[in-house]
């Protein structure tokens, strides 16, 4: 497993290994020891997965706000996604920066977002399914949500089309309108 730092601290891409021969390939998604000797000490409690019909579907940017912050890991098992993690941590010397990544079936790589990041993907192909681990059970009332096009943030969406999105996503306040209560050093 090769563990890749990103431009946001606590970000990483995840690289496992792929062993292949003449009747396909093989991979360890998560090893809990791997991943501690990786530094990576989580304890995942609920594993989701989405799928999305349609090419330029986008989910996100959602969060959890603590006591119910979540860190995921992601990956995308058929298709082709851009995954991005935005720091919503008030007091990081980041906060509202972003890092994108392709995950794809073929790319095989995976996305640690840590809690104190907000986290939302494109689809770049139809037919995508994502796959994720979560270390914190789902909770509405901690749920949080920023628009996707936010100009303070600026993130650049790989397709230049209108996403599909769903009527929560559309009505996604600001990063400067959202309840959060993530703070460096807290």
């Amino acid at each position: 497993m090769n563990v890749i730092e990103t431009s946001l601290s606590g970000v990483k891409i995840i690289e496992p290994n792929v062993f292949g021969d003449h009747r396909g390939w093989f991979m360890e998604t998560y090893n809990e020891a791997n991943f501690k000797e990786a530094g990576i000490d989580i304890k995942f409690v609920q594993d989701n997965q989405s799928f999305s019909a349609a090419k330029g579907t986008l989910r996100g940017l959602h969060y959890q706000l603590n006591p119910k912050a979540q860190t995921k890991l992601v990956r995308c098992t058929t298709g082709a996604i851009f995954d991005v993690a935005v720091d919503i941590r008030k007091g990081s010397p980041t906060f509202g920066n972003w890092f994108g990544v392709e995950l794809s079936a073929v790319n095989k790589k995976q996305l640690l977002i840590p809690k104190g990041f907000a986290h939302g993907f494109m689809t770049l192909t139809e037919d995508v399914e994502v796959q994720y681990k979560v270390d914190e059970l789902y909770a509405p009332e901690c749920d949080g949500g920023i628009i996707w096009n936010d100009p303070a943030i600026g993130i650049e969406w790989p397709l230049d089309i209108t996403p599909v999105l769903s009527s929560k996503d559309e009505k996604a306040p600001l990063l400067a309108d959202v309840d959060n209560n993530f703070v460096i050093g807290e």
